[in-house]
């Protein structure tokens, strides 16, 4: 397929800059043997008791900060992955590149050292005991680029899911952010559960498909955790004829990436799995998730949960009836085809 095949044209307007006032305000797209439009609350409607709904638990960090190079000149990181207590894999915005060895300092006074770079990645140490902590200080929460306003403290809790537990993450998962505990209360009264993965979501997830022919995009890694009473929970739900439900894309492809071997396993471990239509699903029966970036691998991962032309046909309704767009848009959910 074509990377023309998953474009489309989306007015700007609809672009959500903004979360609704309450999570659960948000609407919520099925499409049955017709489109529904219904609001997410209202989301047990359409799952069934013994259905078991698999969330993502990464935590966002405040990954963007701000500094200066030795010589003055504005720097603004944008770390990618936490490597460990002290250092940072990060992209940089700077107008000339900083030298290995070189420091930047930071609004508070703290500082990195640029201990190497690759592949337009640099990887930073910095002076501190607690790297978290700095983070929290001086970090900013990273929006997406088609958020286009500055991070303002309300963003500190609502881009981020009310469950979100092992820090890691630079995008929030954003089919999870709907969620309010009093709905995931709601739906376990109902005898519908829930189970947790961890991706640590990278800020590849906004990059575009650039190859028109999309089997030659590269896929960016992820780190991913299932453990074994995930799995356990999983498997026990399919054999009691319930439905596995993912809660957005990045738990699709940590549990698809599990089971690459045709049988769900525990897994720490990175992913680059790319899924486009042609791909075989193994675990997922359903999915949460919001509305995707023209020509991006989330729109093919979606593509290939029910079809090309009904993907094309739920967007363009969709758009008509203005549904919100991207992170902090609305929601569907689908059953695969």
């Amino acid at each position: 397929m074509k990377l023309t095949d998953f474009d489309f044209d989306l007015p700007k307007h609809l672009i959500a800059q903004n979360p609704p006032k309450n999570r659960t305000d948000s609407r919520l797209l099925v499409p049955q043997s017709s489109i529904i439009d219904a609001q997410f609350h209202q989301i047990a409607n359409f799952i069934q008791p013994g259905d078991l709904l698999v969330m993502n638990n990464t935590k966002v960090i405040p990954a963007r900060l701000f500094g200066n190079k030795e010589s003055g000149g504005k720097v603004e990181i944008m770390i990618e992955r936490l490597l460990s207590d002290t250092q940072v894999l990060a992209m940089m915005r700077v107008s000339r590149a900083p030298k290995i060895g070189s420091i930047i300092f930071l609004e508070n006074g703290e500082s990195a050292i640029v201990l190497s770079k690759s592949n337009g990645f640099y990887t930073l140490e910095f002076k501190t005991n607690s790297l978290l902590s700095l983070l929290d200080e001086v970090g900013h929460i990273p929006l997406p680029p088609y958020i286009e306003r500055d991070d303002n403290e309300s963003d500190l809790s609502r881009y981020q899911t009310v469950y979100a537990q092992n820090d890691g993450a630079v995008a929030a998962p954003t089919a999870g952010l709907h969620f309010d505990d009093e709905l995931l209360e709601s739906l376990n009264s109902k005898g519908i559960e829930h189970c947790f993965i961890t991706l640590h979501v990278g800020a590849g997830t906004f990059q575009p498909v650039k190859a028109e022919n999309i089997k030659e995009h590269k896929m960016h890694s992820e780190y991913f955790e299932i453990d074994q009473d995930t799995v356990d929970k999983i498997n026990q739900t399919k054999e009691n004829g319930g439905r596995v439900i993912a809660i957005g894309t990045t738990a699709v492809r940590s549990l698809e990436s599990a089971a690459k071997n045709g049988k769900l396993e525990s897994a720490q471990e990175e992913t680059d799995i790319f899924i486009y239509p042609g791909y075989e699903f193994k675990v997922v029966d359903m999915m949460v998730t919001n509305f995707h970036l023209p020509k991006s691998s989330l729109l093919m991962l979606v593509s290939a949960f029910i079809g090309r032309d009904r993907m094309m046909q739920i967007y363009q309704h969709a758009i008509e009836n203005e549904y919100r767009f991207f992170s902090y848009g609305d929601a569907m959910l689908l059953e695969r085809v």
